[in-house]
């Protein structure tokens, strides 16, 4: 009798992705002895779960397969806990194995903030070991909230597109369980005896995500009946579709839109054609913008759709606006039929 049908869930959507790292891998200069590959795994079901079928069908595949633990340090007996998940790794032969403390700052909120140390650490583990890619364990209902979320901020349809599959530089970071929901990856730990550990942050209602799952999701459902994180799931593959084709139209005519090409690459200093930029089509002028606003060193995540609306504005609704100021010291003034985007130390440095 084959395994029970949620470990055969797990173990199969962790195999094509296994398959799919070793097709990048042979594309370039494959390591001799397989090349290595991490979960990062936090000791909750959805990781565990993850963990053990990497376990299972690395070797199969002559991978190595080992795993990192995140010590964020936000709760009494952290270190503990990362421990046993590092103990607990071992037990299923997973080697290299580790436990990283971080740090975790305050900047953009206290899931925003865990987020980009956990990310980090993570990067770092990966250069450390050089592995080949970085398994995460976000299921299909971690989807779910991630589009609402997006919806609430009203930032458009990349947020809209949720978590890709493949994600971080070169495509380090992978999601196999993108189309598995929660239930499946407790259920396979059930019935393995995979001991899990729930995280109090998770229930914690002063978390914005927690609520979401605990009481948005839940309502939601019982309005509109079963299937609403499907859905929503569905529309997140639906949106990166969309916004994929969309930058990558927007790619395509940036160069077109320079009012002076001579100063493409200049660091942090772009002049765009507003006339140019006003017959292109909202949503592709809009991502041009924001690329132009990027590269002149406003950070992404601090860069949201408010900005670039108000960018949009001195080239659709252009009445003599002063300049507009952007997060990362970036100024915007359109100045004799061009849009300059500078910082402002370029700025001052021309006075």
């Amino acid at each position: 009798m084959g395994p029970h049908p949620a470990v055969a869930a797990i173990r199969l959507a962790v195999r094509r992705v296994l398959h799919d790292i070793l097709n990048d891998q042979s594309r370039g200069e494959p390591p001799h002895d397989g090349p290595l590959v991490l979960v990062a795994c936090s000791g909750g079901a959805d990781s565990m779960a993850l963990a053990s079928a990497l376990a299972f069908e690395a070797p199969k595949l002559n991978i190595r397969a080992g795993g990192v633990t995140i010590d964020h340090g936000l709760q009494p007996g952290s270190g503990l806990r990362a421990a046993e998940v590092v103990a607990r790794l071992g037990a299923l032969r997973l080697d290299p194995v580790e436990a990283i403390p971080v740090r975790v700052g305050r900047a953009g909120g206290p899931e925003a903030a865990a987020r980009d140390a956990r990310y980090a650490a993570l990067d770092a583990a990966a250069e450390r070991h050089g592995a080949a890619a970085v398994l995460l364990g976000h299921t299909r209902d971690d989807q779910a909230e991630t589009v609402l979320l997006g919806l609430a901020r009203g930032s458009g349809t990349r947020s809209l597109s949720g978590m890709a599959a493949v994600s971080g530089s070169g495509g380090r970071y992978r999601r196999p369980f993108l189309h598995l929901d929660r239930q499946t990856a407790r259920k396979a730990c059930l019935v393995q005896s995979l001991p899990v550990w729930d995280d109090p942050h998770n229930t914690d209602p002063s978390y914005t995500r927690s609520r979401l799952r605990h009481e948005g999701l839940p309502a939601l459902e019982k309005s509109l009946g079963k299937g609403v994180i499907e859905a929503l799931a569905r529309t997140a593959q639906l949106s990166r579709d969309d916004a994929d084709a969309l930058d990558a139209w927007a790619a395509d005519v940036e160069r077109t839109v320079l009012a002076d090409p001579a100063a493409d690459g200049r660091d942090g200093f772009a002049a765009l054609d507003t006339a140019k930029l006003f017959v292109l089509p909202s949503a592709v002028r809009r991502r041009v913008l924001r690329r132009a606003a990027i590269a002149a060193g406003s950070p992404p995540g601090s860069l949201f759709a408010k900005h670039i609306e108000e960018v949009d504005r001195l080239i659709t609704g252009w009445r003599g606006q002063g300049v507009i100021n952007l997060p990362g010291r970036v100024e915007v003034q359109r100045r004799c039929g061009s849009l300059v985007i500078r910082r402002r130390d370029e700025a001052a440095a021309e006075h």
